[in-house]
């Protein structure tokens, strides 16, 4: 059975993998362990959050299929962390586990150039170090040009609840155990990560009143860029606190914790702990956040974030029924931790393949990263790649300053993790030219060249840039005239009366004005949508911030600029100190700009490399 492609996981990176290389051509063969978990929501069924929002922006604009879906099957949607600057500004989305995973199954199931089998994937067959096939548990072997692995928490997975371990994959799912000895087999390094989830618990046992409620915004941002559907908000969300008591039942029972215990061997997210982990760094905090989340609008199930945990069962109901609201609750699917293999991504090129290993590509918690929109964000490009390798096209490597998913890959590929890998608005040095709203413009054409954007959609957002640079243009050029009602609005906004005519934008750059109230004393306006007004503010109002961050882009681009060898041993380089000859010949940097971000390679380092690229030029 010939593919030229397969993709070892159905997660949201394979899912995001499978899509794109079918689309671009590549006949794809997607395997996973069951087809009832395809873009399963193991944890808590939300897409987006802080940076999360960025990604899955990014995604939309290349053609990827996540924010489509968070948009089809979304319960509640926030803008979160409206009160600060518009580079901090990230959608989140509660979305329906059942209806997302729905969705995403169709959509694989749908694609042409595509077949979705269930099925373990024990080898990985190569020759001279170069990919040649694939081998399922039942014996049969599917010849392929190409492998991408997204597995997940999968591999290797043993769940944790208390004393109890045994080996599974995520809501008890069977795992993936053989693919990890052929893989260390043929040399690739791997290490054992763990992450967690907290308990669901069923409504009838949540006394709601007890809580805070947390209501979704109106109107509703999509992450689609060119959705113009009035979208409406389905469910509600609460806010709860830990306590005293809560903490004292923990604290009593840490030793029945395998976290504490020392059963488990894998390393956690330091961004993402358990409540018990929570408790014990955090002494001084007398509570803890919660969020009571609904799973779906067909369940009773809720999910408590921030409540992730790995004590006995019992412990956990005990600390849940001290907390307000949930004096009663019962639990429906206990919290658990689970540990997982994952390869060291310093083993990978930025363009997500292996340099071990021809077509051989990681996607996804694989790579060391966590959360679903990390993952499909890896998993886009692992696919645009996989296919472009198939056709011999060179590959898509996105820079730190073009989006997150660059900064995401580069930090992983240069600087590696110790750690499960978080995306973060402070892990990007741009993060003022990143921001959802600009995902299109920055990344739109990217994705209409490589062949994932379709043409209606880049035809649409050509129209959508149009309008906002001919809006742009046309209020620079606008004088407002000092009018009593134009007076009483900036007032009444906090802000100075003006004597004089004074343009449109320098009005717009005072902090508080916005585009909404200034337009109602121009005569001359358009009409334009809330989401164009909403993006040419921003461009107004940050001007000279984004020219001065595009300043320190360009600065950084002419390094990027300044290739290094690939053959060369930076032990013969004179100059360079012993720790970064040792860290520039493990990860052989491409270019300056990458080994610049290399830990243990400082400027001294660096201005010995920017001569000896003088010399070589």
């Amino acid at each position: 059975m010939n593919y030229q492609l397969a993709v070892i996981g159905g997660g949201h990176a394979g899912v995001e993998a499978a899509l794109a290389a079918a689309r671009l051509g590549i006949k794809t063969v997607l395997f996973c362990l069951s087809l009832d978990t395809i873009a399963n929501m193991p944890c808590n069924p939300c897409i987006g959050g802080s940076a999360k929002g960025q990604l899955v922006s990014e995604i939309d604009a290349l053609g990827g299929e996540m924010g489509k879906a968070a948009d089809s099957t979304f319960i509640q949607s926030r803008m979160l962390n409206k009160g600060k600057g518009p580079a901090v500004h990230a959608l989140r989305v509660q979305s329906d586990r059942v209806k997302y995973h729905t969705y995403m199954k169709s959509a694989l199931e749908a694609q042409e150039n595509l077949d979705v089998k269930q099925g373990e994937i024990t080898e990985i067959i190569t020759d001279n170090n170069k990919v040649t096939a694939v081998k399922t548990r039942t014996g049969i072997v599917y010849a392929v040009n190409a492998v991408i692995i997204a597995t997940g928490t999968y591999l290797g997975g043993r769940i944790h609840i208390g004393e109890l371990n045994y080996q599974s994959g995520p809501d008890n799912v069977m795992p993936a155990l053989l693919l990890t000895k052929c893989l260390e087999e043929k040399g690739v390094s791997l290490r054992r990560f763990k992450t967690g989830t907290p308990a669901r618990v069923h409504r009838k046992s949540i006394d709601f009143a007890a809580m805070e409620v947390q209501h979704g915004d109106e109107p509703i941002t999509p992450f689609a860029f060119d959705n113009d559907e009035k979208l409406e908000n389905k469910a509600v969300c609460y806010v709860t606190y830990t306590n005293a008591a809560t903490h004292e039942v923990i604290l009593s029972n840490l030793h029945r914790s395998p976290l504490y215990a020392g059963r488990i061997e894998g390393v956690g997210p330091r961004y993402c702990p358990s409540i018990e982990d929570k408790i014990v760094r955090f002494k001084d905090k007398e509570r803890h956040q919660l969020f009571v989340e609904p799973m779906g609008l067909d369940t009773d199930e809720f999910y408590l974030q921030g409540m992730s945990s790995s004590l006995p069962e019992e412990v956990q109901l005990q600390f849940l029924r001290t907390i307000k609201g949930l004096e009663q609750v019962e639990i429906m699917r206990p919290a658990y931790a689970i540990e997982y293999d994952c390869v060291d991504p310093l083993e990978l090129y930025a363009t997500l393949e292996f340099k071990k290993i021809r077509g051989l590509f990681g996607a996804g918690q694989f790579n060391g990263t966590s959360g679903y929109e990390e993952a499909a964000a890896q998993g886009l490009i692992a696919g645009i790649n996989a296919a472009k390798y198939c056709q011999n096209k060179e590959m898509l490597v996105l820079s730190r300053d073009s989006s997150y998913i660059g900064t995401l890959i580069d930090d992983l590929v240069t600087k590696g993790c110790i750690e499960p890998y978080r995306m973060m608005t402070g892990r990007s040095e741009y993060r003022l030219l990143l921001r959802q709203d600009n995902a299109p413009e920055r990344l739109a054409g990217i994705g209409h060249d490589v062949g994932l954007l379709p043409e209606k959609r880049y035809t649409y957002f050509l129209r959508m840039d149009r309008e906002i640079n001919d809006e742009l243009q046309r209020i620079s050029k606008t004088t407002l005239k000092p009018t009593d009602e134009l007076n009483a609005a900036l007032e009444s906004c906090g802000t100075t009366p003006v004597s004089t005519g004074v343009r449109f934008t320098e009005l717009l750059k005072r902090p508080q004005t916005d585009y909404e109230t200034l337009i109602k004393f121009d005569e001359n306006a358009p009409q334009l949508p809330r989401k164009l007004t909403d993006k040419l503010e921003i461009r107004v109002k940050y001007e000279g911030y984004i020219q001065a961050q595009t300043v320190k882009v360009e600065q950084m681009r002419k390094l990027e600029q300044r290739p290094l060898p690939t053959d060369i041993d930076y032990r013969e380089i004179k100059g360079l100190r012993l720790e970064a000859q040792e860290k520039l010949n493990k990860y052989k940097p491409l270019n300056i700009g990458q080994a610049s971000r290399i830990s243990g390679v400082n400027p001294a380092d660096i201005t010995v490399l920017l001569l000896l690229t003088e010399d070589k030029s």
